[in-house]
């Protein structure tokens, strides 16, 4: 494939493409007439996008627990196209375990897919984007890193991750030139409900009412999310554009309410201790 290009087109990294909102990013990408490198463990369920979008599209093989493949991909994307303009970290799954019932070996799985993956991508392209005095970094995390259910324990903990360490970011790499987003989506039709949604092997019996109502078994909301992936790429991409893009984005009507009943009810709930959380500073004339 001969990939052109021209001053005014960005090009942009992608995770996680083989399906849901990261297809729909690449789509939203090369409708706004950018260059979308789509990453898929299996770049094979990229070619009819690349056939639909022909110079448009790079599919590439990716496994985001791979340092050593994050670099082939960054590199080869720099040495074909010249530059890197945007990442979207996407790439990610759904683990429902009550606390108890996660085992060290998936947990650790999780976040190296949901945490230190995005984290290398990000290493591995600042350098470039550094270079350029440019660019965007946007990783999707979830409403889940706001208010995490029952069995959503260790899935919450990995968005959480994925958004404390951009804060920090956001404020070392704004002189620089170069935007950073989190992006908290709600429930959209994906398949993360669907084959990108794990679970605990071993339930265990205690928890059936609290954490055990949400594994896969009892979960039918697959197919029936109300938020549009389409719709919310091209959200993303539009508050990119902006004069004042926002560092949190909150994604989905549901997303909205969960987000505005959360902070109400923090603030609610902290109100009584405020006075005497002030009162546990050493007294003026001590300091």
């Amino acid at each position: 494939m001969t990939m052109g290009g021209n001053a005014s087109q960005k090009v942009w990294l992608v995770t996680g493409c083989s399906s849901g909102l990261g297809r729909s990013f690449v789509r939203a990408i090369v409708a706004q007439g950018d260059i979308a490198v789509a990453t898929a463990r299996d770049p094979e369920t990229l070619r009819p996008l690349q056939a639909q979008h022909p110079g448009q599209v790079m599919p590439l093989a990716l496994d985001v627990t791979r340092r050593d493949q994050i670099q082939q991909v960054v590199d080869h994307v720099i040495d074909t196209l010249g530059r890197i303009d945007g990442l979207i970290n996407n790439a990610g799954y759904g683990y429902r375990a009550a606390v108890e019932e996660g085992t060290p070996e998936e947990v650790d799985r999780l976040f190296q897919t949901n945490f230190f993956g995005p984290v290398a991508l990000i290493q591995a392209v600042l350098p470039h984007m550094r270079r350029q005095r440019a660019g965007a970094i946007v990783n999707i995390s979830s409403i889940a890193a706001v208010n995490t259910f029952p069995g959503s324990g260790y899935y919450g903990a990995s968005k959480c991750a994925l958004e404390g360490l951009p804060s920090a970011l956001e404020k070392e790499v704004a002189p620089l030139g170069i935007q950073v987003m989190v992006v908290e989506p709600g429930a959209f039709r994906t398949d993360f409900s669907g084959r990108s949604l794990r679970q605990a092997e071993k339930a265990i019996a205690d928890y059936a009412e609290t954490a055990g109502r949400r594994r896969i078994e009892h979960d039918h909301s697959h197919g029936t999310q109300p938020g549009d992936p389409d719709q919310g790429a091209r959200l993303v991409l539009e508050a990119l554009r902006g004069p004042q893009p926002p560092f949190r984005l909150v994604l989905g009507a549901d997303a909205w309410e969960v987000y505005t009943q959360t902070t109400q009810a923090h603030i609610a709930a902290m109100e009584p201790w405020v006075e005497k959380s002030r009162q546990t500073a050493f007294p003026p004339d001590a300091l």
